[in-house]
């Protein structure tokens, strides 16, 4: 196992793409991710010194690089589980071209975010009653587990969509595809819906990424058991985002500066998988270098 550092740690600090990475080089890490806010200006000075050996690219952030007249950088700029079918279409032709970029690099994987169910937006009302033990918290999961299962079925529907259209693309470029399980509830997939779907399709081309911060935050909101579905999904996934995460929500810290147990998480984790740093940008140098050096020391890791 060897440890990548995201580019979104760092990209917004840089105009040249080389100095981004050998600011990441600079930490001890030889492997990165391109995060979905790389700019155009940066692309250059990343295949120069990609194409030296001095740093591997492992994976690709939807949407990378960041898509022309972008007004701001997100993964959720387009989703294949949009309503609108033109937004639909954008994330399908958007993702392609990460995949092509992934495959002209050497990387293994694009990470994308599939989108949302149309529903009203709880999961910050039931981080405000978090903790509280009441009544009221449990009637809010409840009702949000109830209109997410009423209106979730057509968003899958046009997931499939978006996924058909981009197995071809995926074939032919040997980039797997993984889909991120996110931390709000009315994202999608959740974690049986993510089984369900990669058993389906049964091709090597789909598979899950597995963010442990985001998971531990489902823990704590939903119930979910982070630990079981780690095991579950595990030869369902491409990757995983490490990064801590202290209750209910505040996550993307560098371990141990959160309540993650990454220890006990070792085992279940897929051993030929990628592993991607995901601090939160502009995170002191130090405490990146201390999370390293922690997840390798209890990992073992290289």
């Amino acid at each position: 196992m060897e440890l990548a550092l995201t580019t979104r740690w760092n990209a917004g600090r840089h105009t040249s793409g080389e100095a981004m990475l050998r600011e990441i080089l600079d930490l001890g890490f030889t492997r990165v991710e391109l995060g979905y806010d790389l700019r155009a200006d940066l692309i250059a000075g990343v295949q120069q010194l990609a194409a030296t050996g001095a740093v591997k690219i492992d994976s690709l952030h939807n949407f990378c690089p960041l898509p022309v007249g972008a007004r701001k950088a997100t993964p959720e700029l387009f989703t294949f589980a949009d309503p609108d079918a033109d937004l639909r279409a954008a994330a399908v032709k958007h993702t392609e071209k990460s995949i092509r970029f992934a495959a002209s690099l050497g990387a293994r994987a694009v990470v994308a975010h599939a989108g949302y169910v149309d529903i009203p937006k709880l999961t910050n009302d039931l981080m405000a009653l978090w903790g509280d033990g009441s009544a009221a918290y449990e009637k809010l999961r409840q009702r949000l587990l109830d209109t997410r299962e009423k209106h979730a079925a057509r968003h899958l529907g046009w997931l499939r969509q978006g996924l058909d259209q981009l197995l071809p693309v995926l074939n032919e470029t040997g980039v797997t595809l993984a889909l991120e399980l996110l931390p709000w509830w009315e994202t999608l997939p959740t974690e049986t819906e993510m089984e369900a779907l990669l058993r389906s399709y049964n091709t090597p081309r789909l598979r899950c990424w597995c963010d442990v911060g985001h998971m531990q935050i489902r823990q704590n909101l939903m119930q979910v058991n982070a630990r079981r579905w780690l095991e579950r999904l595990q030869p369902f996934t491409a990757g995983y985002h490490l990064h801590d995460c202290a209750p209910p929500a505040s996550d993307h810290l560098m371990p141990p500066q959160g309540t993650i147990d990454f220890a006990a998480m070792r085992a279940a984790l897929a051993p030929a998988a990628v592993f991607v740093m995901e601090p939160a940008p502009n995170t002191d140098p130090a405490a990146v270098r201390a999370g390293r050096q922690y997840l390798q020391k209890i990992w073992g890791c290289a």
